[in-house]
């Protein structure tokens, strides 16, 4: 029993160790943490706008091509488009 004490002890105690140096940061690695999330999701926003436009694109050629009166190629794959950049955005997201 008296050994079991100790290992939950030392588990609580480096569990609050890592949380107290992730708070304790210096300014400047708390900086360079936030520049590389806002460059990380800076490219995810342009990749889903070229995905996007590249999608619209192709759907309004596909349509004109096709001689669809009604947009249907374009509306399809804009909504592809939006559903797969949003879920690689989800999944990029950390988990907590």
């Amino acid at each position: 029993m008296f050994p079991l004490a100790i290992l939950i002890l030392t588990v609580r105690q480096k569990s609050n160790l890592q949380k107290t140096t992730t708070l304790n940061q210096p300014p400047q690695k708390k900086n360079q943490d936030q520049f590389k999330a806002y460059v990380k999701y800076s490219g995810l926003a342009f990749q889903m706008i070229a995905a996007m436009g590249l999608a619209v694109w192709g759907g309004m050629e596909l349509d004109e091509s096709m001689g669809n009166g009604f947009p249907l190629f374009t509306i399809i794959f804009a909504l592809l488009a939006f559903a797969s950049t949003l879920i690689i955005t989800i999944r990029s997201l950390p988990k907590q």
